[in-house]
């Protein structure tokens, strides 16, 4: 039976025939051509999801990392597909796979890059519009990482090619080492600053305590905080010592809670000792954005009759507080006055006597 290949294409290049040569080229083309195509599908369709979803969805971090495949890599995957039908040399064989591995893992590396700024780019989305500070620690969290996934695929790829990475290993963990002791401190404002951005525990605007500073911070940066104190002047605050202490902030206080104790003297009857509790209540409820708590005639002082009065602002404004207190004193002052109640200060009072006095006083 006569072939029905022709005479053309009977022969042989590098042992394989140029019928499975044809073979493994129109294969590779396929490949080449039905990829992008494919890509192209998914990225309409996931075009069209992430803008129903939004910037934020998975469905735009898949878009981004799909759009990062690159055409070499498709190129690459069609001609090893081909490539898998010949039978070729050893020394062939092996370029081959090594320029598959170069690809392949430069495209694993692009979608992780690609990957880690989707994620620090949500992330300075989700930061409020005060925290340009927080977009640069962000983006230097993405530098690191970004670093970081490149030398891990080198590695991996140079692990792959057959090279012995145990020394560049080696080499890397105590030059790591070194570099981590000799900016020890550098890299710990560094991570305090990451803790403070993403833990929020006070952001710009917030007025804070911390130990016997007090102030509004004005930024907070990489490696130091820069408060504005309320004499005027700015304080710097390396972060890893803000992390380390406790601080107040009162940016974020609600409701205020006060305390605060008057002495009357000793004159008044015990009557109108028991009305001044009920006396300083309806003093204080006559306050708007006040909350009452307590009134009681808390005990003996030394030289006056001691109330404390508990009562809540409702408000985080200290001009509103100090506004509250100022007209309850005012109204005490009044109030006080008019039942004849004077206020107690320290007082000492004397008791002389003439030498012999108490001798002459005693019965004969």
């Amino acid at each position: 039976m006569e072939t029905m290949i022709p005479e053309a294409l009977q022969g042989e290049v590098l042992g394989n025939p140029i019928v499975v040569w044809l073979a493994a080229a129109a294969l590779a083309l396929l490949v080449w051509l039905v990829l992008p195509a494919v890509k192209g599908i998914i990225v309409r369709r996931l075009s069209r999801s992430a803008t129903a979803e939004g910037p934020d969805s998975w469905q735009a971090a898949v878009l981004q990392i799909t759009q990062r495949t690159g055409k070499v890599f498709l190129l690459v995957v069609g001609i090893y597909a081909g490539a898998a039908l010949l039978t070729l040399p050893p020394e062939v064989e092996r370029v081959l796979g090594w320029i598959f591995v170069i690809v392949a893992f430069a495209q694993a590396a692009l979608w992780l890059d690609r990957l880690v700024s989707v994620i620090t780019e949500w992330r300075i989305r989700q930061a409020d519009t005060a925290a340009a500070s927080a977009r640069s620690a962000v983006s230097l969290v993405r530098f690191v990482a970004r670093v970081a996934v490149w030398s891990v695929i080198l590695l991996l790829m140079f692990d792959n090619l057959g090279i012995d990475v145990t020394a560049l290993v080696a080499g890397l963990g105590v030059g790591g080492i070194a570099v981590a002791l000799a900016a020890q401190n550098i890299l710990g404002d560094l991570f305090a600053s990451l803790a403070i951005i993403l833990d929020k525990p006070f952001e710009v605007g917030d007025f804070i305590i911390v130990g016997d500073k007090m102030g509004t911070v004005e930024r907070i940066g990489i490696k130091t905080t820069r408060i504005r104190s309320l004499t005027g002047e700015q304080l710097v605050v390396a972060n890893a010592d803000l992390l380390g202490s406790r601080v107040h902030n009162y940016k974020r206080m609600s409701e205020r809670r006060v305390v605060f104790s008057i002495g009357v003297t000793y004159e008044p009857p015990a009557d109108t000792v028991e009305i001044l509790p009920g006396l300083l209540r309806e003093i204080v409820e006559a306050r708007d954005s006040v909350r009452f708590d307590r009134a009681h005639f808390k005990g003996f002082g030394d030289s006056a009759l001691s109330f404390e009065i508990v009562y809540w602002v409702l408000s985080a404004d200290f001009a509103v507080y100090m506004d509250i207190q100022q007209a309850i004193n005012l109204e005490i002052l009044r109030r006080f006055e008019a039942l004849g109640v004077d206020f107690a200060y320290p007082t000492r009072t004397v008791h002389l006597h003439r030498a012999g006095q108490w001798a002459a006083a005693e019965p004969a």
